[in-house]
C-alpha cells in the first residue's frame, strides 16, 4: 500500500506540474479550458472514488498519459503543437498530426478504463463480449465527444476553431473516431498482459 501511495502521489506531482505549465500562458485562452476540462473533471472524480474502487497502477498510468496528451495540446493547441509542425515539415506532411495521436489516446486509455471495470464490477469475463462491450463503450465515448465539439462550435461560432482542429479536413469528424477505434484495438490486442498483471496486484 506504501508503494502504491508513492506511486500515485508522483503522478500527481507529475501531473500538478503539467497542468500548471500548461495554464501558463497557453496560445488560446478558450481553447485551453476546452481543452483541459476532461482532465479538470477526472482528477476530483477519481479521488472522490478512490477508496470504493481504487484503479491498478498500469490504469491511473494511462489516465496520467492521456492527460498529459491532453494539457500539451491545450496548451498550444492540437493543430500548433510545435514537435509535430516540425514532423510536418521534415517529413512533407499534409497537416499537423498531433489530434490525431490525441484521438488514438481517447481510445486506448478508455479502452483500459472500461476493461478493468466491467471485469471488476460486472459479470464478464475475459473473452469476446468484454472485448466487443469495450470498442463499444470507446466508440460511443468518442463520437459523444465529437458532439461536443459540435455543440461548442455552433454555441461559440468561430471561438472554437482551434478546438475543432480540423485544419480544412472535411472527413476529420470521420478520422477522429476511426483513430479511437484503432487506440481501443491497440489496448486490446497489445496491452491486456500488463493490464492483467497489474489488476492482478490489487
Amino acid at each position: 500500500m506504501k508503494d502504491d501511495a508513492k506511486f500515485l502521489w508522483g503522478l500527481l506531482a507529475g501531473l500538478a506540474a503539467l497542468l500548471g505549465w500548461s495554464a501558463h500562458q497557453p496560445k488560446d485562452g478558450f481553447t485551453w479550458f476546452l481543452e483541459a476540462v476532461p482532465v479538470l473533471i477526472a482528477l476530483p472524480l477519481l479521488a472522490l472514488t478512490y477508496r470504493r474502487f481504487p484503479f491498478s497502477r498500469f490504469a491511473y498510468a494511462m489516465m496520467w498519459l492521456h492527460a498529459a496528451i491532453l494539457l500539451i495540446g491545450a496548451h498550444y493547441t492540437y493543430a500548433e503543437m510545435p514537435l509535430f509542425d516540425w514532423l510536418r515539415d521534415v517529413f512533407d506532411l499534409s497537416r499537423n498530426h498531433y489530434d490525431r495521436l490525441g484521438h488514438f489516446a481517447q481510445g486506448a486509455v478508455p479502452a483500459i478504463v472500461a476493461r478493468e471495470i466491467l471485469l471488476r464490477r460486472s459479470p464478464l469475463r475475459r473473452g469476446g463480449w468484454l472485448f466487443f462491450l469495450v470498442l463499444c463503450v470507446c466508440l460511443a465515448i468518442s463520437a459523444f465527444y465529437e458532439l461536443i465539439e459540435w455543440w461548442v462550435a455552433v454555441a461559440s461560432d468561430s471561438g472554437a476553431v482551434a478546438f475543432l482542429a480540423t485544419q480544412g479536413d472535411v472527413w476529420d469528424t470521420q478520422w477522429d473516431m476511426f483513430l479511437a477505434l484503432c487506440g481501443a484495438l491497440f489496448s486490446l490486442l497489445c496491452l491486456v498482459r500488463w493490464h492483467d498483471r497489474s489488476m492482478g496486484r490489487l
